[in-house]
């Protein structure tokens, strides 16, 4: 039996600028602000949400291009609706600020179809584990010492058996962060690393030595992700207990698959705010799957937990301090690490279990 059409009804779009508890830096960035753009689609009573960490920008293009597609369109063919929107940016580029955009809108078409279905969204998917484990990240290179080992520290503390810091920015005081890092965290937790891109070849291998006699586990994009050749000279030499992770910046499949057949990385990752949405973080997890390559879920934790959990090849999710505070502040229904640092979605609540606080936002709102 056919299932009837759903045309969906309405396509509302805002965005909101949170600024940040502190001046944050990692090793090429600096920032104060994290701006998150929202999206919500309507059938007769029911609300789908989704949204993406990214510029305003991103809320005039769903406006101006997508939210036509998307109007009337069948609220069940969710790939179907990822596809038109893929299709109609073509000419715009499909890297950057466009599949952000329709990050947003393919993740509200998977929370409004959960919700039609009265499901929760990993059961929709299909789940393969009940939790997913989290890693603490945060530790950026503006943060005094006492602010880093407290924020890993707390991490610890609370059941949280891994976390990451930012590098890069003054090389020169890396390696005796991270030696105050390791005493803040203890001998047993993980301790990761993030360069942001911001080392040359020779000098990041050199750090990687280093950085193991502390105990450093991850070396995230001890080069810039677009020097293919650089990860892989990392992958290949760095000491054997240093795993070399880089993807955050990928956009579409080829960017994976040129990754992963180079042989650059130990562990993928994949921003489902940045590779257009779920559908497309799916599909990083099925090349992962192809080339048997762990998946590791870069930030924005309460719209990765339930993919998360409904792939196999998935290994952690970033618990991002940024998103962590921005989503607690403006959801509800946000899941907390339980006390091994694993996250569970909630099985009692349709789609993705979040409901956004309007009111609350509405001090932050730009669009």
């Amino acid at each position: 039996m056919l299932q009837p059409h759903i045309p969906i009804e309405t396509v509302e779009v805002s965005a909101y600028e949170i600024p940040t508890d502190a001046p944050e830096s990692d090793g090429t960035l600096t920032w104060d602000t994290t701006t998150l753009v929202l999206v919500e689609l309507s059938v007769g009573g029911t609300c789908g949400l989704g949204y993406t960490y990214a510029h305003q920008s991103c809320a005039t293009l769903i406006r101006d291009k997508l939210a036509a597609l998307i109007e009337g369109h069948d609220a069940l063919a969710v790939r179907g609706g990822w596809l038109k929107m893929v299709d109609a940016i073509r000419n715009l580029g499909r890297p950057g600020i466009s599949s952000m955009a329709i990050a947003a809108v393919d993740v509200a078409l998977w929370d409004l179809k959960a919700r039609l279905l009265d499901l929760p969204l990993v059961s929709l998917l299909g789940a393969v584990r009940p939790t997913v484990p989290v890693y603490g990240s945060g530790g950026f290179t503006s943060y005094s010492v006492k602010g880093l080992q407290r924020q890993l520290g707390g991490w610890v503390e609370a059941g949280i058996p891994r976390v990451k810091m930012k590098i890069g920015r003054e090389p020169e005081r890396d390696l005796e962060r991270i030696r105050l890092a390791r005493e803040a965290i203890g001998p047993e937790a993980e301790l990761f690393v993030d360069a942001n891109g911001a080392y040359a070849r020779k000098q990041a291998l050199a750090m990687a030595e280093a950085f193991a006699t502390h105990g450093v586990s991850w070396f995230e994009e001890p080069v810039s992700s677009d020097d293919l050749a650089g990860l892989r000279l990392l992958r290949d030499r760095a000491p054997g207990g240093v795993e070399i992770s880089a993807g955050e910046y990928g956009y579409g499949l080829p960017y994976f698959r040129r990754m992963l057949e180079a042989g650059a990385v130990d562990v993928l990752q994949a921003d489902l705010t940045r590779c257009a949405g779920i559908t497309g973080f799916l599909d990083v997890a099925a090349l992962c799957d192809a080339h048997q390559i762990p998946l590791s879920a870069h930030t924005a934790p309460a719209l990765h937990l339930h993919p998360g959990c409904a792939t196999t090849r998935t290994r952690h999710l970033e618990y991002f301090h940024d998103h962590v505070r921005i989503e607690s502040m403006l959801f509800e229904g946000v899941a907390e690490p339980d006390s091994q640092g694993n996250l569970s979605p909630d099985l009692g609540q349709p789609g993705l279990g979040l409901t956004f606080r309007h009111h609350q936002a509405e001090r932050y709102r730009i669009v």
